[in-house]
């Protein structure tokens, strides 16, 4: 067997492992091993095996994100954030569907300490969702938001799928987070423009508030959110300001958020170990899958695939526009099935070659996967947002109202990707001002 046809057969070997739920690492890295083993021999598969998860896990960058989960953790478990929906609600209460607009801001916050989806996902979900549902909101359109909400976590920096992908692609990091910046606000303005006209057509989903809270109130509020400020100007001030690097800058999110939990007398015994143990297990799976991409990338390197794709899709004259369409069809489809970072580094291998052989800014398609991967995330059958919020509503809420509440969503989400194709500036307005 040639090397192009190995290398398609062990693709499809792949999607056929991870549809009957191999684990992805597994997966990616089991293929790999035996495609080189066939390709080239029983050596090279071993020293290739001995070699490239070392030189992958030594990468410097990588030590971010340990630190940005660390920091996370600290910051939830020791309730950092969880002041911030309070004080949203006090604020954006009176507006047509104000609860849902207070979760998609808190989640947003949220967002900027953790990193993950489904993190900011799960913790708006234990808070959210039950306050609007007392207060007479409906479950589904409830849970539709918080697990929409929860998928600005992969936009806003610091987001763990841009570190992987910055790593991949041998792209500026500090330039992807900048470069979230505003799509993530665009992600969180749309979707309360999506709640805000839902409750506007029909006022029975989420009833209004019955009385404004006085101002000497919601000024007291702003004052309880002090922790989460303090972290997030330390952390992302001296990182766009150039004064420590974005590898640095985790290392520094997570001392502050243990002294912040100092100050407020939330460090106990439990908070450390649970964020320690979170972000131990953490890090494992993101190494584990990621070690089993480099792995594949090294195996479809070798047989030749990715250039010859390059140079099939050159051959055809396909405009940019046109590929792509094709290129987020592909990750809409995968998204439906596979998890985010498995979805991600499954395609790489196959994608950047195509990208860059096309003249494409990888720090622009960074943000338009990440958008990708996030319509995945709330995508049927297997949206892992609404599994989470699933999980922590038990029988309250049925899944298909759940996948209900989340349509209008996605509809927004591509709508917004179809304005980042279009005018990419909106992504690299903030990045040329970063180095």
């Amino acid at each position: 067997m040639d090397g192009i046809s190995l290398g398609l057969a062990s693709l499809v070997v792949v999607i056929v492992l991870l549809a009957l739920r191999i684990p992805v690492g597994v997966a990616l890295g089991g293929v790999a091993f035996g495609g080189i083993w066939l390709f080239a021999g029983p050596r090279a598969a071993w020293g290739t095996l001995s070699q490239v998860p070392y030189e992958f896990t030594a990468h410097w960058t990588l030590s971010s994100i340990p630190m940005f989960l660390l920091m996370g953790y600290v910051a939830y478990y020791s309730r950092i954030t969880e002041a911030l929906f309070r004080t949203a609600q006090l604020w954006l209460g009176r507006l047509p569907g104000g609860l849902g607009i207070a979760s998609v801001s808190g989640a947003a916050g949220f967002a900027a300490v953790t990193g993950s989806s489904m993190a900011a996902a799960a913790a708006m979900g234990r808070i959210a969702v039950p306050e609007m549902m007392r207060l007479g909101y409906n479950p589904g359109f409830s849970a539709g938001i918080v697990a929409a909400a929860g998928t600005i976590g992969s936009m806003i920096p610091p987001s763990i799928i841009m570190i992987v992908y910055g790593v991949f692609a041998e792209v500026s990091i500090g330039q992807l987070f900048i470069a979230g910046v505003i799509p993530g606000i665009l992600t969180a303005i749309f979707y309360s423009i999506v709640i805000a006209t839902r409750v506007t057509i029909t006022p029975s989903i989420a009833p209004r508030l019955a009385q404004t809270p006085p101002m000497s109130v919601r000024m007291r509020s702003l004052l309880e959110i002090w922790p989460f400020m303090l972290l997030v100007i330390g952390v992302f001030g001296g990182l766009f300001s150039g004064i420590f690097t974005p590898t640095e800058a985790g290392a520094v999110g997570a001392f502050l958020s243990c002294i912040i939990a100092l100050l407020k007398r939330a460090l106990t015994w439990s908070v450390i170990k649970q964020a320690t143990v979170e972000t131990i297990r953490g890090t494992a799976s993101i190494f584990f899958i990621a070690i089993g991409a480099a792995l594949l990338t090294r195996f479809l390197a070798m047989t030749g695939l990715p250039d010859f794709l390059s140079q099939h899709i050159a051959s055809m004259h396909v405009s940019p526009l046109v590929l792509m369409i094709g290129i987020a069809a592909l990750y809409l489809f995968l998204g439906m099935f596979l998890d985010p970072l498995g979805c991600m580094l499954l395609t790489l291998p196959i994608v950047l070659p195509i990208l860059e052989n096309q003249g494409a800014n990888l720090v622009w398609f960074g943000i338009l996967l990440v958008k990708f991967l996030e319509v995945g995330l709330i995508t049927p059958p297997v949206g892992l947002n609404v599994f989470v919020i699933k999980e922590i509503l038990g029988n309250k809420v049925p899944l298909s109202k759940i996948f209900g509440g989340v349509t209008w969503f996605i509809a927004s989400d591509i709508v917004l990707i179809a304005i980042l194709v279009w005018w990419p500036q909106i992504a690299l307005f903030l990045p040329q001002y970063v180095k």
